[in-house]
């Protein structure tokens, strides 16, 4: 099942894309959640109704005729591990790391799957990296590995885009990843059942149709459920977290000379089995806001 939240007629609510049609459960569904956040927390009961109701298609749109949005608008926490793909360790020249390495991306890094991001105007080292993207559905704290499959509601295709000098000008990395606009995620969540092995999945990333990078999650340091096991040792996950699981080999930062992003870019990652998120870069002229 692919779960997505999607605006139409001035309205954001969710949906289950079918085809070339998503089922608006705001009619299909009325007793479910319109946020998909608020779908999450209702459990295996929701998701259930929703399966239900993607045969209503007398309650369908066509896809093209609305506004896909991130899966989840608002979500709690936004979270990336660094060097987790063996090849893009080696292109950093780094060891391989013997404990995950995490940081937070903010949460109004948040964007959609086709909506634009920001080349900022402090800095000109802007970078991509094509990442498969899984989304928290239960509460969950102390979770053995090998449960660590049913707290994910489902999968996605990121972008942890990165501002490299302001990423490395602290150890936590935080800010230079998590400028607005440079945490697109999408275009649905596909469920664990549709998605098949999430260890074995190809991802690729495009710069105006040039590949840059070509990899396949078996690559992971640290799998999936090796992070969820990990994270969950000291904080709790909750419904709509996110989870960027890594990047491979490819990023501008290691190429030589790095070709950077730059305003009209097109940057596209695809996943198998899931889709594909398609983000064009503009420039932040960096004007005052105070509101």
């Amino acid at each position: 099942m692919k779960l997505a939240t999607f605006t139409h007629g001035g309205d954001t609510r969710i949906g289950v894309v079918v085809g070339e049609l998503v089922v608006d459960l705001s009619k299909a569904a009325p007793e479910l959640p319109t946020d998909m956040r608020d779908f999450l927390v209702g459990g295996d009961a929701a998701m259930t109704v929703a399966r239900e109701a993607q045969t209503a298609s007398e309650h369908a749109l066509a896809v093209v005729d609305v506004e896909l949005q991130s899966p989840v608008i608002n979500p709690g926490k936004i979270l990336a591990i660094g060097l987790n793909y063996a090849d893009h360790i080696e292109e950093s020249g780094a060891e391989t790391p013997k404990v995950q390495m995490w940081f937070n991306k903010q949460t109004t890094a948040t964007n959609g799957p086709y909506d634009d991001i920001a080349k900022p105007s402090v800095s000109d080292l802007l970078d991509y990296e094509g990442e498969l993207v899984f989304i928290v559905g239960k509460r969950a704290k102390h979770v053995p590995r090998e449960r660590a499959h049913e707290v994910i509601a489902g999968y996605c295709c990121g972008n942890d885009v990165s501002v490299r000098d302001w990423q490395m000008r602290s150890q936590t990395m935080q800010i230079g990843k998590s400028f607005d606009t440079h945490a697109p995620f999408g275009p649905w969540m596909v469920t664990p059942d549709e998605v098949g092995d999430p260890h074995d999945l190809a991802l690729r990333t495009y710069v105006n149709s040039e590949k840059r990078q070509d990899t396949n999650t078996q690559h992971m340091v640290f799998d999936c459920f090796d992070q969820i096991a990990h994270l969950t040792q000291a904080f709790t996950l909750e419904p709509g977290d996110v989870i960027y699981t890594g990047t491979s080999s490819g990023v501008a930062a290691a190429q030589t000379p790095p070709p950077w992003l730059t305003v009209d870019d097109l940057v596209r990652v695809e996943i198998e089995n899931i889709g594909y998120i398609e983000n064009k870069v503009f420039l932040d002229r960096g004007d005052s806001i105070v509101e």
